[in-house]
């Protein structure tokens, strides 16, 4: 009774955060488990925000912060490629002064190449990888993008299919613009990128933390899955800070360095480290398949093992012979 008037007195220290039947839904879900009650920690942090931030008028459409995060990504990884090209043309020995508008067409051209290798690579991974027994049974949901529904390892497959394609458009008036040295500057802004869609994951309130009762354990009122609100890991925001930090180590050794004259070597350092952590925070995940059992390894864990090799790989081929050797 004791630990159920402390709970009530934290749920209306939070009342301007959430209402009272969301605070009713955390005590029933707490107490109606013995155990949960006895680890609880009543210094977590309630967490619900609305998903939406505004709703187009006429076609009453909702935008979503997801939306903004997954476009801002973009928008911002535009600005970063475009000095990135130029200083490669230079590199190169092109300074003419109309190279800097050469490099924003080129960058124009390669985002509208880049979001079409996320958004299908990241949806047909999420079929394949994560949720083929439903999508067999129901082909045409494969389509509603906009339900949700993107792996981040198929999201790499398909940009890296996209570069190939991209590079073929210009390699012949742009032969130093090779498919590794292409790789290398997206592999920048891409971890920038990988910031800002974590950081929407965790405003949708989606792939959540196993239950914890760590004192920064963060409580999802409404989480996407349907689940309790308990205590989480907040692993969205993990792995959020780990690939912001990825940016600024890639970044700095790009512009700060030789590194970029070792083609292959930033695109092997972000395979690596990008997905070491994966391996390392998908202790703290929920599952996320329904294809197979996670309990030993999970999909995401497993699918990270060949990226960390060829990373490996292109390290050492680089290191090794500081040209281009593909």
């Amino acid at each position: 009774m004791a630990s159920a008037a402390a709970l009530g007195a934290v749920g209306r220290g939070f009342e301007s955060l959430y209402s009272e039947s969301q605070s009713t839904r955390i005590t029933s879900a707490y107490f109606s488990n013995p155990q949960r009650c006895k680890s609880m920690n009543l210094l977590s942090i309630y967490w619900n925000p609305n998903r939406d931030i505004f709703t187009i008028p006429y076609i009453d459409r909702p935008v979503a912060w997801y939306g903004l995060f997954f476009i801002l990504g973009f928008i911002i990884g535009y600005w970063i490629v475009v000095p990135m090209f130029v200083r490669l043309l230079k590199d190169a020995g092109d300074n003419r002064p109309e190279a800097v508008d050469e490099c924003r067409f080129l960058t124009d051209k390669l985002t509208w190449f880049v979001i079409f290798g996320t958004l299908i690579g990241a949806r047909l991974g999420h079929v394949f990888f994560y949720y083929w027994p439903y999508y067999r049974a129901h082909p045409l949901d494969i389509f509603k993008v906009w339900e949700g529904g993107l792996a981040s390892h198929g999201g790499i497959i398909g940009i890296l299919i996209a570069i190939f394609f991209y590079t073929l458009s210009v390699r012949k008036k742009y032969p130093t613009l090779t498919f590794f040295t292409i790789v290398d500057v997206l592999c920048i802004p891409s971890a920038l990128a990988g910031f800002f869609i974590r950081v929407g994951n965790f405003i949708n309130q989606e792939i959540l933390g196993t239950e914890t009762n760590a004192p920064w354990a963060v409580v999802f009122g409404d989480p996407a899955d349907g689940s309790i609100p308990v205590p989480r890991h907040p692993v969205q925001l993990y792995e959020g800070l780990a690939v912001l930090f990825l940016f600024f180590v890639l970044w700095t050794l790009w512009w700060r360095t030789n590194l970029r004259k070792y083609v292959g070597a930033t695109t092997g350092i972000f395979f690596i480290l990008l997905f070491s952590s994966r391996i390392l925070f998908e202790h703290f995940k929920e599952s996320q398949s329904i294809m197979r059992d996670e309990s030993w390894i999970t999909t995401g864990q497993l699918l990270s093992f060949p990226f960390i090799l060829l990373g490996l790989a292109l390290v050492y081929c680089s290191l090794k012979q500081k040209k281009n050797c593909y």
